[in-house]
């Protein structure tokens, strides 16, 4: 990932608001894209989406067929399974650019597996809306596993009033048929099978706690949300180069905007049972602009396409 990491670390060592609880499981990530000769590198952040689409856009049987033929296959057969947002309106325009993104986030940070390639099972079901945005396992060298549950939003802004959206996904999320769903998702379909890198005592682990006879109680201390808030930032517009000064300006920036986001997520979903034992991650990753990361992705998914 050839991304510069800001801040990794558990959110309660950057909260501004010293009465927020419970902050024990809650981390904090943030990413920024760097410059080259005076701008920020757009070519970058538009291969690092295009090196991670396959595997959210396709199955993993389909990635494997496909890629005897070449990647220009595995990448038609990707731009295929997208849903693209092309009105200016469209309230959807950019979500399939964060989910890419935080998938590839999952598996180049947390070094996740993709269990349930999401954009290629929503196209196959035209289901856009429902469910969490990335689904990954971690699997740790002790064969204990987690289970994360993305959200992801590409945002013009991350002031208070755009955070409601997130927060009211997040929410969602964390009902209880709606983990039961997911849970179901994964253990119905082949993609954790065909996993190599799993050990097969460890995917029979992983189906039978996932199980719909398993209590979903079982499932919160080793469930995690990762939540990626892609967004439009003014210091990143203004600047040219990575310095410290821009460094610092961007850390202190989210972690004022992370602080107002588990603020809001802890007065609204606090009631969850057993939330304290939830672990969530927020990612800030900061673009100039929007539009042209966006318009230049639609172009080149259609040409794909075509």
């Amino acid at each position: 990932m050839n991304f510069n990491i800001i801040i990794d670390d558990l959110f309660s060592v950057y909260s501004l608001d010293e009465t927020l609880t419970p902050i024990g499981k809650k981390r904090l990530l943030s990413l920024v894209n760097g410059f080259e000769d005076g701008s920020w590198q757009f070519e970058n952040f538009q291969k690092f989406i295009w090196n991670n689409i396959k595997e959210t856009a396709l199955s993993l049987k389909e990635r494997e067929a496909l890629i005897q033929e070449g990647e220009d296959s595995v990448l038609t057969q990707a731009a295929k399974n997208l849903r693209l947002a092309e009105s200016l309106n469209d309230i959807g325009r950019g979500s399939e650019i964060a989910e890419i993104v935080l998938y590839g986030i999952m598996k180049s940070h947390y070094g996740a597996l993709p269990v349930v390639p999401k954009i290629f099972y929503k196209q196959n079901r035209q289901d856009n809306a429902k469910g969490a945005d990335s689904v990954h396992i971690v699997v740790n060298t002790d064969n204990t596993f987690s289970l994360w549950l993305g959200e992801s939003k590409f945002y013009s802004s991350i002031e208070n009033a755009r955070l409601q959206p997130i927060i009211d996904s997040v929410k969602e999320c964390l009902d209880l048929d709606k983990l039961k769903k997911e849970n179901s998702i994964i253990t119905n379909l082949s993609d954790l099978q065909d996993f190599t890198e799993i050990k097969p005592e460890v995917k029979a682990e992983i189906m039978s706690l996932l199980s719909q006879k398993e209590s979903i109680d079982k499932i919160k201390p080793i469930l995690h949300i990762p939540i990626l808030l892609l967004h439009e930032c003014d210091i990143t517009k203004n600047e040219t180069h990575y310095t410290t000064d821009y460094v610092e300006k961007i850390k202190e920036f989210h972690k004022d905007r992370a602080t107002a986001y588990f603020k809001k997520q802890i007065s609204e979903c606090n009631t969850v049972d057993l939330y304290s034992e939830i672990s969530f991650h927020i990612i800030l990753f900061p673009v100039p602009d929007k539009e042209p990361i966006v318009d230049k992705f639609i172009t080149k998914a259609k040409v794909y396409r075509d």
